[in-house]
């Protein structure tokens, strides 16, 4: 399980807030466009993307600030095509632009409690009341299919309230929580930053972090 993660600073000043599936889409059209993609007509599979953290206005928009970085993570063998083909591209978001520049490579590092801004599974059906045990009923199935042994727990708002979240992709809201993971050892730390939780994790969905790095929560 070998793999990295690719950061990029930006130039720029805002972005939606909700720019997970706007991101993916500036993407994919770069990778459509590049006769050298090694990627084809799609992200790999085995890609996972971070949304971009920001200062929010309270009306759909972020402040881009020193802070800001599009983070990227994939194998190993990836790595330098994907710093080769992003290094200073524009890129257009819902017609916010920004530019990537100054690359570079990092390891994940292993922390026994992971975070994650926004988890998605495909649940039968979504009410306030049933929708937190069957969310986490799927954390913990997806963990055990991962041979991962931790427990995960839905972190809470700034308000103290379910961190209930959502993305929206086209016209369709998706629902998801903020996911705590704890108890973890350094192996399996690392596989759940590698292979990330739930679904849509091109979107910017399913990606953990480290807890005392909050500064990178998008």
């Amino acid at each position: 399980m070998n793999f990295v993660e690719v950061q990029f600073s930006l130039r720029g000043q805002t972005l939606p807030a909700d720019h997970g599936y706007a991101l993916y889409s500036a993407l994919k059209h770069l990778c459509q466009q590049n006769q050298d993609c090694l990627l084809g007509n799609d992200l790999p599979s085995e890609v996972l993307l971070c949304s971009i953290p920001g200062i929010p206005d309270h009306s759909g928009i972020i402040y881009l600030n020193k802070a800001s970085r599009f983070r990227l993570r994939c194998p190993t063998q990836q790595a330098q095509h994907w710093y080769r083909l992003l290094q200073n591209q524009v890129l257009d978001i819902r017609g916010h632009l920004i530019r990537l520049i100054q690359p570079r490579i990092t390891l994940p590092q292993s922390s026994k409690v992971l975070k994650a801004r926004l988890v998605t599974f495909r649940l039968e059906q979504w009410n306030s009341q049933d929708a937190p045990f069957y969310f986490l009923e799927s954390c913990q199935k997806a963990l055990t299919r991962m041979e991962v042994n931790a427990q995960a727990f839905i972190d809470s708002n700034f308000e103290g309230d379910l961190a209930l979240r959502a993305l929206k992709i086209r016209e369709k809201n998706v629902l998801g929580y903020g996911v705590i993971i704890d108890g973890l050892n350094a192996t399996d730390s690392l596989k759940v930053q590698f292979l990330g939780l739930g679904g849509r994790k091109h979107f910017g969905c399913g990606w953990f972090y480290p807890a005392q790095e909050e500064t990178h929560a998008a």
